[in-house]
């Protein structure tokens, strides 16, 4: 039913202007690393463009992670039911509907619909965390210092709590550390505490901590199909806390570029990411921050990774990341304020001109179901932008209920790895371990002895035993000469006396 071809995603069709079959639209396996853009009003369709992408890379092998913004995305692990309006739209663009199914894992960040996503708080980093907690320069230089002195003390920082007694560490001892880091006020790592706080009552203290998120769990390929895994993250209850949300994804970005190594441009991705609401992303993002995005975005392609946004504004996301992003598709924008019809003209100007198409005309008239599609070509140039009827999916459209949702986290292949939490000895025990040896009774010195395995007596003998500056005797070694010779000589004259007198009495 799909329509792929060996290499290439059936997209849909662009209707003839002389009836009959029209023009197919692909997206390039070799050219998905490119990464993408599907942007629309809410209500145009993208979430079944989204499905119908990730259907057709997992049909190919390729493993794909979506984050899933209202659990519609669900029942692609389910076989498709064939509804009227898919058949109907099967019919349009000229291909079979088949049902199909697709192997699907469920993350969720507070463990509640999925399998609990996790990382350490050393591997979000001291750039990611500030932006999380929104702190301003001289906060997050504070926090610098934090990282820099638990690393050079070897100490853990794993989750909420072991940053939290990291931060008490460096308020009372704040003095010590100025002439070496600068100066840290503990009004600032107060308010660092506060803002941790709040980000613990948005529920984040269950996503630091281990076990962490393993990157390749979010490649497999499922051995008796060939079909790439589809990984769905719950972020209903995500986009409530949506610093939360964009700090993860970052973070996920961040992991996949420094852990993978490069592949050049292989014939098809390792594995693809959707990032649905990418406007959160950027909002707010301090300059160091997207200069870190753009960054990544641009080699991450040489990894085998490709990235596609999806907004609902082309406005969304800066400009230096729009134009890494070759493959495009474009549902409906409403053009009623004057910022509207700026972002459809926006999307107009980023399309290969169609001397048959009112671009920004057309982005204003598109049904549901429509979208504007420009893929990269062989050469690497995008094809000129086409109206086209996007393909249905082939799995089942909208959310699952939670008892299925519970069925497939049953069966998951990940279902022990990361269902239980592990709290190994790390720098919130440390510091409790030094701070309740410094505020321990001191010894008696009977006690101090037994503890040091002889206390002063120990101490004094081991000084006398110790050798010379020059390798000589030690002064314990000439009172022991001395005292050998002298018991030597006592001994003798008493063996004498007693053998002489013997003699003399015979």
């Amino acid at each position: 039913m799909s329509g792929d071809t060996d290499g290439q995603i059936f997209v849909g069709r662009s209707p003839s202007s002389e009836g009959g079959a029209g023009k197919a639209e692909y997206l390039a396996l070799k050219l998905a690393n490119r990464h993408g853009l599907a942007t629309g009003a809410t209500g145009t369709g993208k979430t079944v463009t989204l499905q119908t992408l990730a259907e057709g890379f997992s049909r190919a092998g390729v493993p794909v992670f979506a984050a899933d913004i209202k659990g519609d995305l669900s029942g692609i692990g389910m076989p498709g039911e064939g509804q009227d309006w898919i058949v109907k739209r099967c019919a349009e663009i000229g291909i079979d509907y088949v049902p199909d199914e697709f192997p699907v894992l469920f993350w969720d960040l507070f463990g509640e619909q999925g399998h609990p996503v996790r990382a350490t708080v050393s591997e979000m980093g001291p750039l990611l965390l500030a932006r999380l907690l929104d702190l301003n320069d001289v906060q997050e230089g504070v926090l610098n210092v934090v990282f820099r002195i638990a690393d050079e003390q070897g100490l853990l920082l794993l989750d909420l709590k072991d940053l939290r007694a990291m931060l008490a560490f460096v308020a009372e001892n704040a003095a010590k550390l100025t002439t070496t880091y600068g100066n840290v006020s503990p009004a600032t790592v107060g308010a660092i505490q506060r803002a941790l706080l709040v980000l613990e009552n948005q529920g984040a203290d269950k996503f630091f901590g281990e076990p962490a998120l393993k990157i390749t769990d979010l490649m497999r390929v499922e051995p008796r199909s060939g079909y790439g895994t589809i990984s769905l993250l719950a972020a209903d209850r995500l986009m409530a806390s949506p610093r939360l949300y964009a700090s993860f994804l970052l973070w996920l970005l961040s992991e996949l570029f420094e852990e993978l190594p490069e592949i050049g441009d292989p014939d098809k991705p390792r594995v693809v990411f959707f990032f649905d609401e990418a406007h959160l992303l950027f909002d707010g993002a301090p300059k160091a921050l997207l200069q870190k995005v753009e960054q990544v975005v641009r080699l991450i392609r040489s990894k085998g990774v490709g990235v596609y946004f999806v907004t609902q504004n082309p406005l969304d996301i800066p400009d230096s990341v729009l134009a890494q992003l070759g493959n495009r598709v474009q549902h409906a924008l409403r053009a009623f304020t004057p910022r509207d019809q700026k972002a459809v003209k926006a999307a107009a100007d980023t399309f290969r001109p169609n001397p048959t198409l009112n671009t920004a005309e057309v982005i204003t008239q598109l049904g549901k179901g429509e979208a504007l599609v420009s893929m990269l070509e062989g050469n690497g140039t995008p094809s000129m932008v086409e109206r086209t009827l996007i393909a249905p999916p082939a799995a089942r459209v909208g959310p699952i209920t939670p008892e299925l949702r519970k069925v497939a986290m049953a069966q998951s292949p990940v279902r022990h790895a990361y269902d239980e939490t592990l709290d190994r000895e790390s720098a919130y025990e440390i510091l409790a371990k030094r701070a309740e040896q410094a505020t321990a009774p001191e010894a008696t010195p009977a006690e101090a002895e037994a503890q040091s395995g002889g206390g002063w007596l120990s101490d004094a003998l081991g000084g006398l035993f110790r050798r010379g500056p020059r390798g000589g005797m030690s002064m314990g070694e000439r009172v022991v000469n001395q005292v050998t010779r002298q018991v030597t000589n006592e001994v003798t004259k008493a063996i004498l006396r007693n053998v002489l007198g013997g003699a003399r009495r015979r």
